[in-house]
């Protein structure tokens, strides 16, 4: 059971709160909306509430605002026929004399079309469904915040240092093993509060450990940004297993939560930075372990899964080796102001859309592969194993998912609320419309676009799921 409504409530709520900003919005400004439907495809249910028919439909990939158009032809393939098309018959029980079509026959008056209200109304309507994903992240991080308190890291010794966007610009400096003391000559007084005044840093980040310092600057060019460089060094963590991924190779040599790991082809493993290491480095090739479980010394073998990624040591694209294993969880928790809690809720939203926005640069850059991304069953699987984990998990994957649909839909695609936009942008320059012809190729270009996207994505999570 939980497998059906944890994804359901998972999609259906990041769904629902992207349309209802295009509703919202389509309303405000006055624009006749007869339809607002979560899915595609044939209707599981519907009910009509004055203007507007609501609908389930049998497909929960997403959802649409059906709003009156002149270009009512060119979309009508995405949204379940044209208006004219979808009409009520006036034997159909459902038919309403006093109604506009599609559920009476009245026309829509051209001051209910999208193209009749002015630019800044269209690109309000276009806006509101990202704006409100935004929203709702934003609105459970802080909850999140305020609930359940700051996420601390009490240690500030260094676990790992990598290279920043390719450069060694901080491995000359820091070396696994040191304690972290200042950053920008503020006392850290543990790995939260240094990120946190990494993320504060203007002109340059300034790192001060037990044995020495370095400072990078900001403000070339060619500088990397503060995330870059809290992504560049990790805090140290014990050798041990917190939690395994299903299917993975580590499930499958019989790892289990609590294993720590004390040797590696006779290597001995130190941290937790080592070990991810050394599996980086034998992609597709049997890895014996050493683990101790419960006092008792245990030998694993495990083959690494091949994958394109960012290598752990040098930064860059490289085919590394996963076993699909967690480290255990050394943080704690303070109670936080309701100041505070909205401080934290924008900061982890902010990171949120950096961190997808990198991943599409990375992989239109090609650092990052295309067998990395997952889709409906990736998420669905996610959502099951958020719920097992509790609200907590199961609250910021909505969050993080609902994030991620804002800045996707930025994308400048056709079909999507970027492509929309840009169209509409295009439009307002030329001060003419596309033809329908046109409009139509556009659109089906991007739904092209989608469509190999979708393929790809699922045949990403087949692979996954069978393995």
């Amino acid at each position: 059971m939980l497998a059906i409504l944890a994804p359901i409530f998972v999609f259906g709520l990041v769904i629902f709160v992207h349309e209802l900003g295009h509703f919202l919005a389509a309303k405000a400004v006055g624009v006749y909306t007869p339809r607002f439907s979560i899915g595609f495809g044939p209707a599981l249910w519907r009910r009509r509430k004055g203007e507007t028919e609501y609908v389930l439909a049998a497909l929960p990939l997403g959802g649409y605002v059906r709003m009156a158009s002149r270009h009512d032809e060119a979309t009508a393939f995405l949204e379940g026929g044209s208006e004219e098309a979808t009409a009520k018959a006036k034997d159909d029980p459902n038919f309403d004399p006093n109604a506009m079509i599609p559920f009476g026959p009245k026309a829509v008056p051209e001051n209910r079309w999208f193209e009749s209200k002015p630019f800044w109304a269209r690109m309000f309507i276009l806006l509101a469904g990202v704006t409100m994903n935004f929203v709702l992240g934003l609105a459970i991080a802080i909850a999140l915040a305020m609930h359940f308190g700051k996420v601390v890291i009490p240690t500030r010794v260094v676990g790992a240092v990598r290279a920043v966007n390719g450069r060694p610009l901080l491995s000359q400096a820091i070396h696994p093993g040191d304690t972290l003391l200042r950053v920008n000559g503020q006392p850290a007084r543990s790995w939260s509060d240094a990120i946190e005044l990494i993320a504060r840093s203007k002109d340059s980040v300034a790192l001060e450990t037990n044995r020495g310092a370095v400072a990078i600057p900001l403000n070339r060019p060619d500088s990397p940004r503060p995330e870059d460089i809290a992504r560049a060094i990790d805090y140290e963590l014990p050798p041990v297993i917190g939690d395994l991924m299903p299917n993975e190779p580590a499930a499958k040599a019989g790892f289990q939560p609590g294993d720590s790991i004390v040797a590696i082809d006779g290597i001995p493993v130190r941290s937790w930075s080592e070990m991810v290491v050394q599996v980086a480095n034998a992609a597709g090739k049997p890895v014996r372990f050493e683990v101790v479980r419960k006092g008792t010394h245990q030998t694993l073998v495990a083959t690494p899964r091949p994958m394109e990624s960012i290598h752990p040591v040098t930064g860059a694209p490289a085919q590394v080796g996963k076993i699909g294993a967690y480290p255990l969880d050394v943080t704690g928790r303070e109670p936080v102001s309701f100041g505070e809690a909205v401080r934290l809720g924008a900061r982890t939203t902010w990171f949120m859309g950096t961190s997808i926005i990198g991943t599409v640069r990375d992989l239109v850059t090609r650092r990052q592969g295309l067998d990395q991304l997952g889709g409906p069953i990736a998420i669905t699987r996610a959502s099951v194993q958020a719920a097992r984990s509790g609200l907590e998990s199961l609250f910021y994957l909505i969050a993080l998912l609902s994030v991620n649909v804002a800045i996707l839909n930025l994308l400048p695609i056709p079909v999507l609320d970027g492509g929309n936009i840009l169209i509409t942008i295009v439009e307002s320059v030329r001060g003419s419309p596309l033809s329908l012809r046109a409009r139509e190729y556009v659109l089906r270009g991007g739904l092209l676009i989608i469509l190999l996207l979708f393929l790809r994505v699922m045949f990403n999570d087949t692979v996954s799921w069978l393995r």
